[in-house]
């Protein structure tokens, strides 16, 4: 194996192991992986890999290009107990799974992911 080989196996891991158990895992799990993320991802942002990567699993949340939770679009997010909050993600503040949005009426959370059920973009 030469090291083309190496950095593709690599690559391929990311995308097909890493990727989706970061858009599958409980907060909890993400904040152990977190504590280690650069011996599990390497040198890498945990922010903009780990965390955009959990959020991914709710489409249109996260921004395509830039990565990082997506301010421009204003969302509906719906709970695990019903409620429904309205507004723009904040991304400076929120961190570490926990969601907080820019509402009309002030902010709302933070809201952890393990209890978002839904999200999308406002209005649909």
């Amino acid at each position: 194996m030469n090291f083309s080989d190496l950095a593709a196996s690599r690559r391929a891991w990311i995308d097909d192991v890493l990727i989706p158990w970061c858009r599958t895992a409980e907060r909890k799990e993400l904040l152990k992986a977190e504590a280690d993320w650069a011996n599990v991802a390497g040198q890498v942002d945990a922010e903009a890999t780990l965390w955009t990567w959990a959020w991914s699993r709710f489409p249109g949340l996260v921004h395509p290009e830039m990565g990082g939770l997506d301010e421009s679009c204003e969302v509906e997010v719906r709970l695990k107990d019903g409620r429904t909050f309205r507004g723009y993600p904040d991304a400076r503040r929120s961190v570490r799974g926990e969601l907080v949005l820019l509402t009309g009426d002030g902010d709302a959370g933070p809201v952890s992911i393990d209890d978002v059920v839904d999200v999308r973009p406002a209005g649909m």
